[in-house]
Parts: structure tokens; C-alpha cells; sequence
């Protein structure tokens, strides 16, 4: 199978910009081409938050604070 694919490199592995139909530990073969400037994708906090697939209790966002700093934010004058 022959397939294109878009990766940024975190300067230490390749994370595909979007979904691959490849199980988990299949041996590819990679021919790397950078894209210029003009045609380079702005990257995408929410992309590659999920590339790093973290795993997070499902209230962090709502409860941040307590999770960062053990209870309410600290007020700051």
C-alpha cells in the first residue's frame, strides 16, 4: 500500500497531522520531502494535543485550578 501523508517532526519523532490506516506497529517505509513555507500548515494546538495522546481525568478542564494548584486560583493583584 502506497499512501501521502502531511507529519510535523517534534524534533524527535514524526506525528501525522491527521488520521493513518495503519494498526498500531506496522513497519513503513518514509521518504521525507519538507514542504515550503507557502505551503506549510499553521500548527494546530488541538492536533497536537491529541497527537500526544495524554490521558487526563475527564473534569480537567473544568477543574483546573485544583489540579494545578490543589484548590481555588490563587488571586493575583
Amino acid at each position: 500500500m502506497t499512501d501521502m501523508i502531511e507529519a510535523l517532526y517534534d524534533g524527535k519523532v514524526f506525528r501525522p497531522t491527521g488520521p493513518i490506516a495503519l494498526a498500531p506497529n506496522t513497519r513503513v517505509r518514509m521518504i521525507v520531502e519538507s514542504l515550503p513555507p507557502a505551503e506549510r500548515e499553521a500548527p494546530s494546538f488541538l492536533r497536537t494535543a491529541r497527537a500526544l495522546e495524554l490521558e487526563a481525568p475527564a473534569d480537567w478542564s473544568a477543574n483546573i485550578a485544583e489540579y494545578l494548584f490543589g484548590g481555588a486560583r490563587p488571586h493575583v493583584d
